[in-house]
C-alpha cells in the first residue's frame, strides 16, 4: 500500500494527540487492545467502517485519517 507510511503512523498520533492508550481507542471500536496495536503497528488493515469511526472520533477527514491529505479539515 503506497500510504501506508503515512496511514499507520497517524493512527498512532492521532491518539496520542487525544491523550487516549490503545485500550480506550479498541473500546470505541469494540475490540480487544492487542487487536487494535495490530492495525497500529502496520500488520493488519484496519476496515473503512473503522476509519469512518475514527474519522469521526478524532474530527478529522478521511484523506487525512489516510495519508491522501495533510490537512485535517473535513468537508
Amino acid at each position: 500500500m503506497e500510504n501506508k507510511i503515512k496511514y499507520y503512523p497517524r493512527l498512532r498520533e492521532l491518539r496520542v494527540g487525544a491523550g487516549m492508550n490503545q485500550t480506550e481507542i479498541a473500546d470505541i471500536l469494540g475490540m480487544q487492545q492487542n487487536q487494535y496495536s495490530r492495525y497500529e503497528r502496520g500488520e493488519r488493515e484496519l476496515p473503512m467502517h473503522l476509519f469512518v469511526k475514527l474519522s469521526e472520533h478524532y474530527k478529522v477527514s478521511l484523506d487525512y485519517m489516510v495519508g491522501l491529505s495533510d490537512s485535517r479539515e473535513r468537508a
